[in-house]
């Protein structure tokens, strides 16, 4: 692994270095501390309690020395307000981290004429109608991730309530939750665009006018034309690119009208030469139905790629998926959805209706052409298991391989300890959870290449499926990220946030070298908890060459939890190293994806 640093650091020290030789050892260490509670004097609870917004611009004290060339916009989403009180039923309080009320965040990065940088920092609750109606009702409208219901709530009142979630007009879900993914310059919706810029100033969650004169450093600064918010589920939230305001809502009807159903793909994949974006949508029924579909950023217009269904097919929960150069990959989990996925409007959430997780409940492996209008190209499987987030893919020279990287799981038991109880050790969650030796080892992600064939059986259209290894945690972890220049090349490092027992929630940052194994972690602080890594190239970096794929920086988040400020933190992607940092102030939430928006040169 490369370790020559490009840049001037903070620090005198780099990254933590551990070897493959260490694997297991880290893993029953990392287990070890979750089983006897050593994650209790890690302060963590600012990221999700208590949390403000900053409409600004402010500018953040900026140190060190962040290359100017990072210059630009970094937005983040993800969980903002978990708790409201003075609701007609008392304190309301959200169950899982997954359904935080929506809180956008956005980082302007401007150097001056030497090339120092100064950093401004906004921020934006994107739910204030879903939380006025909380206030008001004391109960979330719509469905949710995992939100718990009334333990008390009889048959009726259950049936009642499932059908006035499910018989909500259209124009009345412009207020849902949506939080997970920012998509910058999404293609194909311009119809919708500012299509609630009207019910938003009527709205009971109304908030004073935003001041059109908002200072904005303009130095060389561009904005995204557009920029929509993205979840588990068909809608998408558009807000204004600079005051971060709500201003659109649209379901994938408004692409094309066969995408009808009520879930999809959290991560849309982007074509990186063409911009052309590519989803599913997942309909329910007696039969599941997956629609994949591209969208063409030159013309807007929507193109189904695929329908897949047949009476093998589950409905499914599915974060993401996979692209190459040629094709995209469906894998189907695990996380199979009771009754033909109808148990969604019956529980109200989508973590009650997935079924018990068991082995025979293979993962199915559907491969699709993206570019010769082919369709479904070929099918295969691999055992049980469950993943959030997909990585990388690429072709591997010889015809019909396909390499896919992900951070994969052997049960679902990750979905539970992301419940606000257990993160915030509420009633004894934490130990109920983690005390529980093998469901916290079956949290711990892998990260995984799978190996795919297509037709390397005697039917037409069988795919083979090969894991051909694992990294397990804590050498490796969730949110995941690469240099976004090798997205369906050859890949060798994966950045991301691993659980080593020291928090109830993510506690560090590793660079993990696919190819030697060889993993290096960020050495934060005791109580210092980072958010999902953000990879920006160094301009002119040679990405032919062994040299130019950890050939920059990272942007994370991070909580000193002791403090319970946070401050945006640039690392050296070659050694983990600081090279500089800005503080904020205050507590940013703990949040979800983001982007980096590139100021124009």
């Amino acid at each position: 692994m490369a370790s020559t640093s490009n840049f001037p650091q903070t620090t005198a020290s780099t990254g933590l270095r551990r070897g493959k030789d260490d694997e297991n050892k880290d893993l029953e260490e990392a287990l070890t501390r979750f089983d006897t509670a050593a994650y209790r004097d890690w302060p963590n609870e600012a990221a999700f309690d208590g949390l403000t917004e900053e409409r600004g611009p402010i500018e953040i004290s900026a140190t060190g020395n962040i290359p100017s060339w990072v210059a630009g916009s970094l937005y983040r989403t993800g969980p903002g307000l978990y708790k409201i009180e003075d609701t007609p039923k008392g304190t309301y309080y959200t169950s899982h981290w997954f359904d935080g009320l929506a809180q956008t965040h956005r980082f302007d990065i401007i150097p001056d004429d030497s090339g120092k940088v100064s950093v401004f920092y906004s921020s934006l609750r994107q739910s204030e109608e879903m939380t006025a109606h909380i206030k008001k009702t004391g109960e979330r409208k719509f469905f949710s991730f995992g939100q718990r219901q009334d333990p008390c709530l009889g048959l009726y009142s259950k049936m009642m309530a499932t059908w006035r979630a499910a018989s909500a007009p259209p124009g009345d879900k412009w207020i849902e939750n949506v939080n997970v993914v920012v998509n910058p310059n999404y293609p194909g919706l311009d119809s919708a665009s500012g299509n609630i810029i009207d019910k938003i100033a009527q709205s009971p969650g109304a908030r004073a006018a935003q001041d059109a004169g908002v200072p904005f450093p303009s130095s060389g600064h561009r904005l995204p034309a557009n920029v929509w918010l993205s979840s588990d589920n068909s809608n998408l939230k558009q807000m204004d690119p600079k005051t971060l305001e709500p201003i659109g809502f649209t379901d994938q009807t408004v692409l094309h009208p066969s995408l009808r159903g009520p879930l999809s793909c959290a991560h849309a994949q982007r074509d990186p030469l063409t911009g052309d974006l590519f989803n599913f949508n997942q309909d329910f029924g007696r039969l599941a139905s997956y629609r994949v579909f591209a969208v063409r950023a030159a013309t807007g217009k929507t193109e189904i790629l695929a329908t897949i269904s047949g009476s093998g097919l589950k409905a499914a929960y599915i974060h993401s998926f996979f692209m190459t150069k040629s094709y995209l990959v469906l894998v189907i989990p695990s996380s199979h959805l009771g009754w033909g996925g109808i148990r969604i409007p019956w529980e109200r959430n989508i973590v009650d209706a997935i079924e018990p997780f068991h082995h025979s409940k293979k993962m199915q492996w559907i491969v699709v052409d993206r570019i010769g209008g082919k369709g479904v190209v070929g099918r295969g499987e691999s055992p049980a298991g469950f993943f959030f987030h997909s990585v990388n893919a690429y072709e591997d020279g010889e015809a019909g391989k396909i390499v896919c990287d992900m951070l994969d799981y052997k049960s679902l038991d990750v979905i539970h300890k992301m419940y606000y109880d257990v993160i915030l050790q509420k009633d004894g969650a934490d130990r109920k959870f983690w005390g529980d030796k093998e469901r916290a080892r079956g949290a711990m992600a892998s990260l995984s290449r799978y190996e795919l064939t297509i037709g390397a059986g005697k039917k037409k259209g069988t795919v083979a499926v090969e894991r051909l290894f694992g990294i397990p945690a804590p050498h490796a972890g969730e949110l995941p990220t690469i240099n976004p220049l090798y997205a369906t090349r050859k890949s060798r490092y994966v950045y991301s946030l691993p659980y080593r027992g020291k928090s109830t929630a993510m506690d560090g940052l590793v660079k993990t070298d696919m190819v030697t194994r060889e993993a290096i972690f960020w050495d934060n602080p005791h109580g210092h908890s980072p958010g999902e890594a953000i990879f920006v190239p160094r301009p002119g970096a040679d990405i032919e060459s062994e040299e130019g794929e950890d050939d920059g920086v990272l942007l994370t988040v991070v909580l000193d939890g002791h403090k319970k400020t946070s401050y945006l933190l640039c690392l050296d992607a070659k050694t983990m190293g600081e090279v500089g940092r800005a503080e904020i102030g205050f507590a940013v939430g703990a949040g979800f994806h983001g982007a980096h928006i590139q100021a124009s040169a």
